[in-house]
């Protein structure tokens, strides 16, 4: 990609987000009957290709057995309120009776209680039993500390998840984690990132990875631009990701590492356009956090509040929008884009003319004219 002059000394490639694109149809069109949005990864098949954004404003055990049911992924965030307290669900309703600045310090005091293994433990085998697939969200710092009591609760994926997470951490203070050698001793398949460039996809690939999260910050309730400077438009990370992965593909003799986009995707298009570009399937924060049974109960907040130093994470009001099943399956009457997601995204598919997944991910993209 063509870089521009910044200034004297400085240049920059131009990215665009997912409102920059649109998906051109095909020769041909298809019945919405004949379309799959069946995903695989590792030994597991869903249904949907959507993973709940491991936030506690989205994923409680029970949402993440619904979810499950459903033909999704839910993802709990084993950092969270559900392994630091015993009844997180007053403490939550609480929150909810909050204006924002107070919901926020209220959270920050709630996150300085210990994790509690039994928790821990608890948790997670509440969705095991349940038949569902477990998948269980650290952050890379507390991985080598906790990831063991996912393991005795029978977790069946791990995903080690913060604002930006890269192969090669470096500190004086602590022996970072070697994510080559820890996720080769593992026996469940690890989801790692978010990551937002070619070169730190292709690292974290490298490492042995089932899948990589694109996306730096989660999207909804997230300062880390404004903060940190930090953020990549979503559409050029995807396609960035993407490409790593036929990099990588071609380099291990085969190996398929999933890409999955996070963050501001908030109706089927931005699922179609974010497909359209690369990804095998999306993590969903807000749009799921406005569901009658999300436990953020009409709020939503990053897990970034859990960083000691410069917690990033706001409360946001969300208003809630229908049941998660409604969310992502319908049937609606008014339909605003942001309920019946996998209807919209297969009706994307059957309007121009991909019939699975892998199809769509070679679709022709138009950015439009104001973008470039």
């Amino acid at each position: 990609m063509a870089e521009v002059e910044i200034g004297i000394g400085k240049s920059g490639r131009v990215g665009f987000d997912l409102d920059a694109l649109g998906i051109v149809p095909s020769r041909r069109t298809r019945d919405p009957a004949d379309v799959s949005l069946t995903w695989e990864i590792d030994a597991y098949r869903f249904d949907l290709p959507v993973v709940t954004a491991p936030a506690d404003a989205v994923t409680s055990p029970a949402t993440a057995v619904s979810m499950g049911a459903i033909g999704g992924l839910g993802v709990v965030h084993v950092e969270g309120v559900w392994s630091r307290h015993e009844e997180p669900e007053p403490l939550l309703e609480e929150i909810s009776t909050l204006d924002a600045d107070a919901a926020g310090r209220r959270l920050r005091e709630l996150y300085t209680a210990p994790i509690r293994p039994e928790l821990v433990v608890k948790r997670l085998t509440e969705i095991r039993d349940a038949g569902v697939v477990t998948a269980a969200a650290l952050r890379p710092q507390r991985v080598k500390a906790l990831y063991p009591f996912l393991i005795e609760a029978g977790a069946d994926l791990l995903v080690i998840h913060a604002t930006a997470v890269s192969a090669e951490h470096q500190s004086r203070r602590t022996e970072p984690l070697n994510l080559k050698r820890f996720i080769g001793e593992l026996d469940v398949p690890v989801l790692v990132g978010g990551c937002a460039s070619f070169s730190t996809a292709l690292h974290l690939m490298r490492t042995g990875a089932a899948g990589v999260i694109v996306g730096v910050g989660p999207g909804g309730a997230d300062t880390t631009r404004a903060v940190l400077g930090v953020g990549v438009p979503m559409a050029t990370a995807i396609a960035d990701a993407a490409g790593a992965r036929m990099r990588y593909l071609d380099e291990s003799g085969g190996r398929y590492v999933h890409v999955i986009a996070h963050g501001g995707m908030r109706t089927g298009g931005d699922i179609a356009k974010a497909i359209a570009c690369g990804a095998d399937a999306v993590m969903l924060d807000v749009p799921l956090a406005a569901a009658v049974e999300a436990p953020g109960r009409g709020g939503y907040w990053s897990m970034d509040v859990l960083h000691s130093r410069l917690p990033r994470g706001i409360w946001e009001h969300v208003p809630v929008a229908g049941t998660l099943r409604e969310i992502l399956l319908g049937p609606v009457s008014v339909n605003p884009g942001t309920l019946d997601l996998a209807g919209a995204l297969r009706t994307a598919m059957a309007t121009t003319g991909y019939a699975t997944l892998k199809e769509l991910q070679k679709a022709d993209v138009l950015v439009t004219s104001t973008s470039c």
